[in-house]
């Protein structure tokens, strides 16, 4: 019998749990320290057993996932190193910084215990176990950190359980890890949160910069809207990376402000045409660290019904509509609908019946 312990069932912790319940010779054990979150766990099905005490959940454990923030990853771990734990077992983490936890793991030097730092790309808007779901990390990069000393037996180990979450294993060194996800998660959830925060101070003189702040600039902003406790951990734990991409930005910005003084509008240009064919050469409909969005806009003529004659046309086909916004919808003027998915498959489809019937549809 293998035995898996969770500490922290959340969004990422629930949808691991619930990749490897149910697997023959699996039983799957949840910890938290509070009373009401175990019962939570239990009531929701998403362990096989849940626990308040440490002590219990690692007792004879082979692999123990570490899914609490980032900043309490190292008590986690100096608490496991004093726990009594089985031969060989293997602990991972799942947080977004791996530099920091590996150095802690190599200095606290675990007895009969091996540490792998692991960081799964992929989320939710929503968090909580109510949110969980076996699919989440389909297809999604699953970043492993292990040391050098690590033994190719013990990866392997790791490496099999995971196969079960039908993710895109990668091995980095955690301090590349940090650099890269540094820049292409930290670096842009700061710029969308000073970013608001300008605007919100424009407003404060005058209420049109919020009232005229919808569609596209609430969209590129969305990160923005992250859990404040969690980020702060993040960003004080990557801080070094942070300062250096913020460095690097600050020059970008500079660029910005001399090709508008000098009103060089080849240089403005050339800007976009190189972001847009670098954009271009990305990978399309990979889950990643940021979080997807499944919205399509659509043009629609004030007619009574055009709302209804929509959603039932998706209805009629199974399209699974998870929400739906009229953006504009004025006497003799198209109106938009801004309608939402939770998987890409509903999108796709949504979007060829639409083209179907004529509808002018833009992702």
């Amino acid at each position: 019998m293998i035995k898996i312990a969770i500490f922290g069932v959340g969004l990422i912790g629930g949808s691991l749990a619930l990749c490897f319940k149910g697997k023959p010779g699996v039983t799957v054990v949840g910890h938290s320290n509070s009373p009401q979150s175990v019962q939570k766990y239990l009531k929701r099905n998403v362990v096989d057993h849940a626990t308040t005490s440490m002590e219990e959940a690692v007792q004879d454990a082979d692999f123990i996932f570490l899914c609490v923030p980032v900043g309490n990853l190292e008590e986690y771990l100096l608490k496991l190193s004093r726990l009594p734990l089985k031969q060989g077992c293997i602990i991972t983490d799942v947080g977004s910084t791996k530099a920091s936890i590996a150095a802690c793991a190599a200095k606290l030097e675990l007895k009969d215990a091996f540490f792998i730092g692991g960081h799964p790309m992929a989320g939710k808007e929503k968090s909580g176990v109510e949110a969980a779901t076996s699919q989440l990390f389909e297809n999604a990069y699953y970043v492993l950190s292990p040391d050098e000393t690590t033994p190719e037996e013990v990866y392997g180990r790791l490496t099999e359980l995971l196969q079960s979450t039908r993710a895109i294993l990668v091995k980095v060194n955690p301090r590349l890890h940090d650099d890269v996800v540094g820049a292409i998660s930290h670096l842009p959830h700061i710029i969308a949160v000073a970013l608001v925060n300008q605007i919100a101070k424009y407003n404060e003189a005058n209420s049109l910069y919020q009232n005229l702040a919808a569609g596209g600039f609430r969209d590129i902003t969305r990160i923005a809207s992250g859990d404040p406790i969690i980020w702060r951990d993040i960003l004080i734990n990557n801080r070094e990376v942070m300062l250096k991409l913020l460095a690097d930005w600050n020059e970008e910005v500079a660029q910005f402000i001399e090709l508008l003084k000098n009103s060089d509008g080849e240089g403005i240009q050339e800007q976009f045409r190189t972001a847009s064919e670098f954009r271009s050469s990305l990978p399309e409909r990979r889950k990643g660290i940021l979080t997807s969005v499944y919205e399509v806009y659509v043009d629609v003529p004030d007619h009574p019904g055009i709302i209804g004659q929509i959603t039932m046309l998706l209805g009629n086909h199974n399209v699974n509509l998870s929400n739906i916004h009229i953006i504009e919808s004025r006497e003799n003027i198209l109106g938009a609908l801004r309608l939402s998915f939770r998987d890409e498959g509903h999108m796709d489809k949504a979007i060829e019946l639409l083209k179907k019937e004529n509808y002018a549809v833009q992702v």
